[in-house]
């Protein structure tokens, strides 16, 4: 009697056994206002938009911080990209809502859309999850003597599901992120895309003073002995586990709040 007493009362101390907790992630939103060169100056138009409107409905809303960048030097050219990022997937649905509800953006939003002609071709949206690594988005230190930073946004495409683990580990845990600050390459986020094109995939992004000392870091980081080692590692090699890498330059807008 005891031992069926025991076992009927096991599945509810099971039950009122809290879970572990899992650490929260950060999501990294990058939206893409893509452009053409037309008599509407579409690029103004959606700069002057983002500026007074999309970046104080972001901090009226908490984010932060957020990033506003114009293409410099990659494909599929012009077009300005803004990022920002949320505590978790509840954090956004949350601003989205507080955004959704705010009456000075609903007003400039339907000023925007009332203009004529086509202000841009399209927007697109690709969302990152943060690293457990590096799991929130830095902004660069700013110092208003020097020039405008640049940044560069890198993604690595995965063979398969298994190669991105692979690659997203040298990152977090075999200290690849490590070597990138050692080297001088200056990470703002790195992300594992949830939704967006060319999964599976990666994504970062990196600061540099210019293009001169973005040459100068990287051929730093390539022939440092810590990384030869670690890209030697028998199955973490490019050849095994990365398909393509792609890169974009970007200057930052003035008013950006990563710059």
């Amino acid at each position: 009697m005891k031992r069926r007493s025991v076992l009927a009362a096991a599945p509810l101390a099971m039950a009122q056994t809290p879970a572990p907790k899992r650490p929260e992630s950060s999501y990294i939103e990058l939206r893409y206002f893509r452009l053409r060169n037309t008599r509407e100056n579409q690029r103004q138009r959606v700069v002057d938009f983002i500026k007074n409107s999309y970046l104080p409905v972001a901090v009226r809303a908490g984010l932060g911080p957020v990033g506003v960048f114009s293409s410099l030097i990659g494909a599929d050219t012009p077009y300005i990209l803004t990022a920002r990022s949320y505590g978790s997937l509840y954090a956004m649905e949350q601003a989205w809502d507080k955004i959704g509800a705010d009456a000075e953006y609903q007003k400039a939003t339907q000023a925007f859309q009332a203009l004529p002609g086509l202000s841009y071709m399209r927007v697109e949206t690709q969302l990152l999850r943060a690293f457990e690594g590096f799991p929130k988005v830095v902004a660069p230190p700013v110092d208003e003597k020097k020039p405008a930073r640049v940044f560069e946004l890198r993604t690595y495409e995965a063979n398969n599901w298994g190669a991105l683990r692979k690659k997203i580990g040298m990152f977090d845990t075999m200290g690849e992120i490590r070597i990138f600050k050692k080297t001088g390459l200056l990470p703002v986020f790195f992300g594992e895309t949830v939704f967006g094109p060319n999964q599976p995939s990666l994504t970062y992004l990196l600061a540099f003073d210019d293009l001169a000392s973005r040459e100068r870091n990287w051929r730093t980081f390539v022939t440092d002995p810590e990384w030869l080692k670690l890209r030697a590692t028998d199955g973490y090699s490019d050849a095994e586990i990365v398909s393509n890498i792609s890169n974009t330059m970007f200057s930052p807008l003035p008013f950006s709040q990563i710059r």
